[in-house]
């Protein structure tokens, strides 16, 4: 296993969450035709790691491209988009791709995305080497956003979270959890977690969305989640974490009232869209007790905090609504 990205907490920090201190670590214009690099996916690979980007360019065309590392933390972002072939369908049209989440499933790596088709919907492929890739029926019908694959089958099926949204900077958004027996065909969608009371924690009282794959802990899925609370000054997007039920993850166990982190340093609150902290994805070491999640910073850049695993979930426990 390749050893994840890390670096101690800082001696005058208490925080369950703490930031690199070289941040962010994806420039905005880190390849020639970028206008921003952020909300982007990250996964072992080899002896290093591989990714899916999001590069939005100069006339702000959003697409997504493969990357790769030796170490986590630089990055060799390949100049031209994704190009799909066809998977489990010839039905492959894309108006846009944002926000991917990757995943290792069985024999190989599945991708999520926003998939424009009439609409923002959650795309669906797969690639066994990040130069091939595959693209298969949308999961759901317009509008959604946020589709995160669980790494393994529940149940005996493939289970996603996903956001419905609307076509626009949606005002709105509860997650929901649907199953799949074959990764072409979802159903069963059931409800996992609304936005909050404005009183009872006010950073996610507007809408929440998953974010990294979950991962499997012995006291549930650690689901870490974006959430948003509509300022005078727009959206602003803050990370916190749930414990999802293992054997029914529409069932929440805990979720942190405060966050985990929120939007603080200047390359979090100004960029393209002030105050966004969007996780994406995360990286784990069980036996280290590490862990590292990657995040957008003000739709602009990417940057990477780290935790201690154990502690995270003791801190969802010890601080849920």
């Amino acid at each position: 296993m390749s050893t994840i990205p890390w670096q101690d907490r800082p001696e005058n920090s208490n925080d369950v969450m703490w930031r690199y201190s070289e941040n962010p670590i994806i420039e905005r214009y880190a390849i020639p035709s970028s206008n921003s690099i952020f909300n982007s996916a990250v996964v072992p690979f080899g002896d290093g790691f591989a990714g899916v980007f999001r590069c939005d360019n100069k006339a702000v065309q959003m697409n997504i491209f493969a990357g790769f590392s030796k170490n986590g933390i630089d990055w060799d972002i390949n100049h031209e988009p994704i190009v799909m072939q066809s998977g489990n369908t010839e039905m492959i049209e894309s108006a846009y791709k944002y926000d991917p989440r990757v995943v290792f499933i069985e024999d190989r790596y599945w991708i999520t995305w926003c998939n424009g088709y009439n609409g923002p919907t959650i795309g669906i492929g797969y690639t066994f080497d990040f130069k091939e890739f595959f693209q298969c029926e949308n999961a759901f019908l317009p509008f959604n956003r946020n589709g995160v694959l669980f790494p393994q089958k529940i149940n005996g099926k493939y289970a996603m979270l996903s956001r419905p949204s609307d076509n626009g900077h949606t005002p709105f958004g509860d997650i929901w959890i649907s199953y799949s027996p074959d990764m072409k065909y979802w159903g069963e969608h059931r409800l996992v977690m609304k936005p909050t009371p404005f009183e009872d924690s006010a950073w996610q009282c507007t809408k929440v969305g998953a974010g990294p794959i979950p991962i499997l802990t012995d006291e549930g899925w650690l689901m870490i989640y974006h959430g948003v609370i509509n300022t005078c000054n727009g959206f602003r997007y803050a990370m916190g974490s749930a414990l999802l039920d293992v054997n029914s993850p529409d069932k929440v166990k805990y979720r942190t009232q405060p966050y985990l982190l929120g939007p603080a340093e200047l390359y979090e609150m100004v960029g393209d869209v002030p105050n966004v902290v969007f996780p994406c994805a995360a990286l784990h070491d069980t036996e280290e007790d590490k862990l590292a999640v990657y995040y957008g910073a003000a739709d602009t850049v990417v940057a990477i905090a780290f935790g201690k695993l154990s502690e995270v979930v003791q801190f969802t426990k010890d601080n849920s609504l």
